[in-house]
Formats: structure tokens, sequence, C-alpha cells
């Protein structure tokens, strides 16, 4: 059997004022003068969660609760809600854990803001609601990026948004910033990440923008920077985050200490469990009594997704919200986890991978030992008998993980 894994939360909030001409996420534009349907849609969250809760605890009825140690509530653009509904559904997950849960300083709860859909007094609302941690989508400083790349903020809301953080007491927050944006010269580049370190963020995103399947960007490409460029940035800007202090911990995940660590992303990365709720939500959770753990999706659509509220609630249908559910085949599971591990510095050991995968790490021990003759994999300070990768290894991660297909 399984290990049973620390176990997370996401939360998908599918509206947007505008799609963004890049973004390939479960995101849908509504009018505007339209009202969301907050409500209905909190109290479908809470249906979704009590079925996958019960789920994730062994049944229909949860005998042998477990902890939720982190929440993050993403979209689509979360901070369109009111901070009184995430009270409310905070407030409802509350009741299936322990005492004090929701006031834990072990507990973060992340959620993600849009500058541009933000007024200063949310800020401390979220934070009274127990969201305790930000992460705000600022992209770039450059307005005309920002006009290039869809988004409905300038660089001056990104800055008093940032600044309106801090005032409400988020101490823990992280700025999200693209590179490899149209035209975008090396300089450029580092302009923008000089921009954002300038408000000693506590956590910085810092990633390439890439040209997804479906996105308006796939169909009408801008014109980005050479190959040479995006190396140049790429080690440039990753030497001006070390030498103000942030600590590289994931491909594209930077901050100041393992204090300041997204524990919600590490779950993730280190093949966690996780509970996702909400249109188009994926999940994944190891069940008691079986050796694969399950993989859920939840319906794509928001009105399909609210129309399960409105079906009848009875024993054969406590999954109503679930578009799919199946085990993940156990040929995929040694790829899937360590395609998740070995983006963090942490890496994996034998026995975290045979815990959380059911298979015997024997199966890729040669794979191992070749790759550590070939420099790409080393031992890994995390812990004794961790393995990770070298620093080469690293920067060619994808021709690693090949040798494990």
């Amino acid at each position: 059997m399984l290990a049973q894994p620390t176990l997370s939360l996401y939360i998908h909030i599918p509206w947007c004022v505008k799609k963004c001409p890049y973004c390939d996420f479960n995101s849908h534009e509504f009018g505007a003068h339209a009202s969301l349907p907050e409500d209905a849609y909190i109290a479908a969250l809470s249906e979704d969660f009590d079925a996958d809760y019960a789920l994730a605890c062994g049944g229909d009825t949860v005998e042998n609760p477990r902890p939720i140690h982190s929440i993050f509530i993403g979209g689509g653009t979360p901070s369109l809600f009111s901070a009184r509904a995430f009270d409310s559904l905070l407030q409802h997950i509350a009741r299936s854990q322990s005492s004090g849960w929701l006031e834990s300083t072990h507990l973060e709860i992340t959620l993600e803001a849009n500058p541009g859909t933000l007024e200063v007094g949310r800020f401390a609302e979220f934070r009274a609601a127990g969201i305790n941690r930000l992460s705000i989508g600022v992209q770039s400083f450059a307005d005309a990026q920002l006009s290039k790349l869809g988004r409905i903020h300038d660089s001056a809301q990104a800055r008093r948004a940032i600044d309106s953080a801090r005032a409400a007491g988020f101490d823990n927050f992280n700025l999200d910033i693209m590179h490899g944006l149209p035209d975008q010269s090396l300089a450029a580049a580092l302009s923008d990440l000089e921009a954002a370190l300038s408000f000693e963020p506590p956590h910085l995103s810092w990633y390439q923008l890439t040209i997804e399947p479906n996105t308006v960007f796939y169909s009408k490409p801008p014109p980005l920077p050479s190959e040479s460029i995006l190396t140049r940035v790429q080690d440039a800007g990753h030497e001006l985050l070390l030498s103000r202090g942030l600590e590289q911990y994931e491909v594209s995940a930077y901050a100041r200490g393992d204090r300041l660590q997204s524990r919600h992303n590490l779950n993730y990365w280190q093949f966690g469990d996780y509970l996702g709720i909400g249109a188009g939500a994926h999940g994944k959770i190891s069940l008691p009594d079986s050796s694969q753990p399950l993989r859920t999706r939840k319906h794509r659509q928001p009105d399909h997704y609210l129309r399960a509220a409105s079906e009848r609630r009875d024993t054969h249908n406590v999954q109503r919200y679930t578009a799919e559910s199946t085990p993940i085949p156990v040929d995929e599971i040694t790829i899937e986890y360590l395609l998740n591990t070995l983006r963090t510095r942490r890496g994996f050991s034998p026995a975290h991978f045979e815990a959380h995968t059911g298979v015997a790490f024997s199966e890729i021990a040669n794979r191992v030992e070749y790759l550590r003759s070939r420099e790409l994999l080393c031992a890994s300070s995390f812990g004794e008998g961790w393995i990770t990768t070298t620093a080469r290894g690293f920067r060619y991660l994808n021709n690693v993980l090949e040798e494990f297909i």
C-alpha cells in the first residue's frame, strides 16, 4: 500500500475580466455588466470539498480525518470574489479539521491576486478572512509589455498592489514575473527583475513565457527573443536573484530561506496528495486501500459545474462534480513522480520514491547510477540518501527525465 502523503487543497475560481492571449488555464470571461454567481459557486465548492475530503479519508464518511496543510485559491482571477465569500468557504472547510486549524501558524492559505481587479481595502479583508499569503500576478513592470500580454493592469497599479499587500499585513507574498516576452531584450528583462526586487519580495516566481496550444498566441505567435538571448537572460537573471538573497529551490521559484518557500507548491513537487475543487480543477488522492493514487478532474465549464449543484444528492451521486476519476497507470507513476521531485533542489530519496509510488527503487536504480556517472545526478544536501540533479542536470532537466521514459 502507498504511504498517506501530506494533503493540500486547490480551489479554482474560473472567471476573469479578460482572457490573456498566452493563458491556457481554465478561465472564462464574464460580461462587463454581469454579476458573478458568487454565493452559488461557494455553495457548490463546499459540497465538492465534502465529497472529495471524504474520499481522501477513506470512504463516503470521514472516519479518519486527514489534516489539510495548505490551500491555494487560483484561477481565473480569484480576487474578483469577495472576502466574505472566502471566509464562508474557509469556515466550512475548518469544520473538517481540528480546533484552531484556521489560526495555525503552520497553515498556508494563498490567494492569486490580479492588480487590475483590486481595491486597496480588499487586501485587509482577505487577510481578516484567514488568507495569509498572496501571489500577485505582476508579469511585467513595462506598460508596453503588459499591453502586449493582454493584462488589464498597468505598472502603477502593480506597484500600488504590492505596497497595499504589505500595508494590510501580508509578510508572505509572491510576485509572478515573466521573461522571454515579445521582442524583449536582455536589458529589458533584467529591468523587470530589478523592479520586482526593489520591493524585496519574500518569494518570486520567475519563468519564461511559453506558447501553449489553444491560446491566441498559439494561432498568432508574437515575435519572441532568440534562443541566445533567452539563455543570457536566464543566466544573468539567476545570478541577479541569488545576489539579492533569494535562493532557487525549484525551476522557477526563488525564496528568502526555507520558511518562505511555497508549502503548497512543494507538496505538488514532492508528489503529495491534493484535492482539486471548482470548475476544471485537478486532484491526486491516495486511497487507504489502493496501491495506485487517483487522478481526478472536475467538470470544466462553470455552467456545467454549477448545474451539478442542483442535482439531487443521493448515495450514488456524491461525486457529481467530478468529470473523471481514474487510477494513475503504474507505468506513468514513476515518470510523474520524477517529473515533480526533480524540479526541486531537494530531489528525492529511495525510501520516499517507494512510499509515494509503490514501485521498488531497484526498478530505476540502474538509470540513477548511469546519470550519476554522467554527472547529471548527485547526492542532495537535503538529507542522507537523497538524490538531486547537479547544476548541469538541473539545466538540462528534460534530458535527465527522458532517461526514465
